[in-house]
């Protein structure tokens, strides 16, 4: 089952303390996020920390998650590698563990392939592995353009883009070139309103995990076309995201779900607790939310 719309809560990887897969904290958000409704989840992206994580770990993410989910929610598993060979590694096990799709960044070492290189990495994993793929462009030293999505968009497995990068001027670019043909999945998890607005396919962002509920409703007044809704419920994700969004994101992120009574465990070295001054912006920005009280 491969749908790419709507609201995608990307999952965290919960963790014990000595950085082992928690499978029963990973059961429980699996069902958290399932009982809110979401349209789908994605597995060991960059909110799941699957640039930390090995083949037969994202294999057993995906298969737990898979597991708890049912068959009629998409799974779709992040591969996060610097070469063919590791990618196809990576996302073989996802395939044997029941991911519906890929999504899957380009290579985020310092050096970066030409175009050419690029068509051949996606072609390479499309053909040898057989799942949907969803282009991941979140590399910013390694952004694929949109001249070169259109020429992706000719091989049969690429199925959607997700667009991250904080740069919504790009992801207009994207849905105005190739929006009527592949869904266009917007990670600006500041803009999310305005990605529906202008013909974003839903999103495929943390603040999806973090307030799914606030997603799924802005996702809704955007449908209905409900400005007013759709901007108060704006407001009400910006301070949130604006704690989290830094450079330890993964690490905020799970702050965020440990102080809204969701017990993750820790994020993988050489990501370390928050700061108690971080833990402070993220207990006001919750409170200014309305998700704590």
């Amino acid at each position: 089952m491969f749908r790419l719309e709507g609201i995608m809560s990307p999952m965290v990887t919960p963790f014990t303390r000595d950085e082992q897969i928690d499978e029963d904290a990973l059961r429980k958000e699996t069902r958290f996020l399932a009982d809110a409704g979401v349209h789908g989840l994605t597995v060991c992206g960059s909110t799941g920390e699957g640039y930390a994580m090995r083949s037969e770990e994202i294999g057993r993410v995906t298969s737990i998650v898979r597991d708890e989910a049912g068959s009629q929610t998409p799974i779709i598993t992040g591969i996060i590698a610097d070469s063919a060979k590791i990618a196809i590694d990576l996302g073989m096990a996802a395939k044997k563990s029941g991911a519906d799709g890929l999504m899957v960044t380009p290579v985020h070492y310092v050096f970066s392939p030409t175009s050419e290189g690029t068509v051949e990495y996606y072609r390479r994993i499309g053909e040898t592995i057989g799942l949907p793929i969803v282009i991941y462009n979140v590399i910013p030293w390694n952004v694929i353009s949109v001249d070169l999505v259109v020429r992706l968009m000719e091989m049969e497995k690429i199925r959607g883009i997700k667009q991250s990068g904080g740069d919504i001027h790009v992801l207009a670019d994207m849905i105005r070139a190739i929006g009527d043909r592949i869904p266009v999945m917007t990670a600006i998890d500041d803009m999310l309103f305005p990605s529906f607005i202008i013909g974003a396919s839903g999103a495929i962002a943390a603040i999806c995990t973090i307030a799914p509920n606030l997603c799924l409703e802005v996702w809704q007044a955007a449908k209905d076309r409900d400005l007013k809704k759709g901007i108060e419920i704006h407001h009400r994700i910006l301070p949130v995201w604006r704690a989290i969004g830094k450079g330890d994101m993964p690490a905020r992120a799970k702050e965020a779900l440990r102080q809204l009574g969701r017990h993750v465990g820790p994020a993988r070295n050489p990501m370390i607790s928050v700061s108690d001054q971080a833990r402070k912006e993220i207990h006001d920005a919750l409170l200014e939310a309305k998700l704590l009280t």
